[in-house]
């Protein structure tokens, strides 16, 4: 033994990471909850993209993409571009699978959790570019 710390067998690391960001967005449906949110779907998986939590309020049919690290500012920077647009492609795709959800207005919505924080949700954090 060297005394060096036992590191993690490969793969620990992404299933740690992997649980926080469950516990995260399930952190993020009871606040939308709250908010008066009604919850859709979760972890919800298309051929264009993924989206975290799909929620409906009202007329409006929303993305909502959670983000957690340790500081909100670095969550908030963690939304990338392209990223954005696949959400986007996603829930545009959902949309258009359900003749029901044709009329909904569709919104964009980041909630950001940092350690030992409050979630803070961030409604229409982006606008569908094009």
């Amino acid at each position: 033994m060297t005394g060096l710390p036992r590191r993690a067998p490969p793969g620990a690391e992404r299933r740690r990471a992997w649980r926080r960001g469950r516990a995260a967005e399930a952190l993020a449906v009871w606040l939308l909850r709250l908010k008066g949110y009604r919850i859709l779907a979760r972890g919800l998986r298309l051929e264009v993209g993924e989206i975290d939590i799909l929620a409906r309020r009202g007329r409006t049919l929303v993305a909502v993409e959670v983000k957690r690290r340790s500081e909100l500012a670095e969550a908030a920077e963690a939304v990338r571009p392209r990223q954005r647009r696949r959400i986007v492609r996603a829930l545009a795709a959902y949309a258009a699978r359900d003749r029901r959800l044709a009329g909904l207005g569709l919104r964009f919505d980041v909630v950001l959790l940092a350690a030992g924080g409050w979630p803070r949700h961030l409604p229409d954090a982006w606008r569908e570019e094009g």
